[in-house]
């Protein structure tokens, strides 16, 4: 009887360590950050999470910055790793796209914020070892975006679609191979071009949503709209190539820097959606029209197989996001803002359910 009783507390005791580490599985950032780009990597076992660059709590020009943090999952916190190298005379960004492929994060693009406020659209794209924590610099980008969206394809090629470049939007779909370490252009984004809408791309299908457009007068400066607009995009042979075709948009209304990942659901393929705002804002979290912005609870789903959207149960605010992560199955924002603009340093699960 003694036996079996001390078998028990020592299950209890396996099962109660179990519980722990799996809570302190994802700790809290060692800082606020917001806008910063995501990407998590399964190597020999191991889970890597990083963050990449970003805003500070303050949300001014002297908060952005290039800071990385990296977690190994299991492990008690985050640990600092060696900033992005940059070749511009600033050297925080903010609006870069972060991807990991083939046992590496890549970093793309992005923008600095002069002293002044005018805002440079970032070339330069890095190769992180999360090993060796060393950087390989890679072909710049043939035009410079910052708010696009990366995908990768084929654990080989990489895909930049829309996003801002210095004094517009444009529509173009760079496609980097990470095999000849070229760059070269795919089927371009078919519908206005537009800076921070979100996307996601399981095996040859993407699928994007929304984001911020320019709108022209002949009596006004041109302004930013919102955009509310979905488009599947499916590669062929030949990964240069996208077959474009228009979605209907699950509500009419756009949402901004809100993120995608590819998941399941109830056994569903689906392109999942969470977070953003519907009112298009600056970097500090207040709209363009004035207004400050608000994060949104609400989280699309996109059946790939049936080709339709699901009503999907509501989430946690959050907006500012660039890119979400799946560990496990379950997803995560990292960082991003709250309600009032509220910079966190929380990993926010995002429980996707069907309502």
């Amino acid at each position: 009887m003694l036996l079996k009783y001390i078998s028990y507390l020592s299950s209890l005791a396996a099962a109660t360590t179990c519980i722990a580490v799996s809570a302190a599985a994802l700790p809290d950032l060692p800082e606020p950050v917001s806008n910063n780009a995501v990407a998590s990597v399964h190597i020999r076992g191991k889970t890597y999470i990083a963050s990449f660059m970003g805003i500070g709590q303050g949300k001014q020009q002297a908060d952005i910055h290039n800071k990385v943090f990296m977690h190994t999952l299991g492990d008690f916190g985050w640990h600092d790793m060696p900033a992005v190298p940059s070749q511009q005379r600033l050297s925080g960004r903010i609006a870069a796209s972060a991807v990991a492929l083939n046992n590496n994060f890549f970093v793309f693009g992005g923008f600095s914020v002069n002293t002044d406020g005018s805002e440079q659209t970032v070339a330069d794209s890095y190769r992180l070892d999360p090993i060796t924590k060393r950087y390989t610099k890679l072909n710049d980008i043939p035009v410079p975006v910052d708010d696009a969206v990366a995908l990768t394809y084929q654990n080989r090629y990489i895909y930049l679609v829309s996003g801002w470049s210095d004094n517009g939007n444009v529509n173009l779909v760079q496609l980097f191979d990470n095999y000849t370490q070229r760059w070269s252009q795919a089927t371009p984004f078919p519908g206005n071009p537009v800076f921070g809408l979100a996307g996601a791309m399981l095996n040859n299908k993407m699928l994007l949503c929304d984001g911020v457009t320019l709108q022209y007068y002949t009596d006004r400066k041109r302004e930013f709209v919102s955009e509310p607009a979905c488009y599947l995009g499916s590669v062929g042979d030949n990964a240069n190539s996208i077959d474009w075709r228009k979605v209907p948009h699950p509500t009419g209304t756009a949402r901004y820097r809100m993120a995608a990942i590819a998941s399941k659901v109830d056994g569903k393929d689906v392109i999942a959606f969470v977070g953003g705002s519907t009112n298009p804002y600056n970097y500090n979290g207040i709209g363009y029209n004035n207004v400050a912005s608000a994060p949104n609870s609400k989280v699309w789903l996109y059946s790939l197989t049936e080709q339709r959207w699901l009503k999907a149960a509501d989430t946690t605010a959050v907006m500012d996001l660039r890119g979400l992560i799946d560990i496990d199955g379950s997803i995560y924002s990292v960082g991003g803002m709250t309600a009032e603009q509220h910079v966190t340093n929380k990993l926010i699960q995002h429980q996707l359910k069907l309502q």
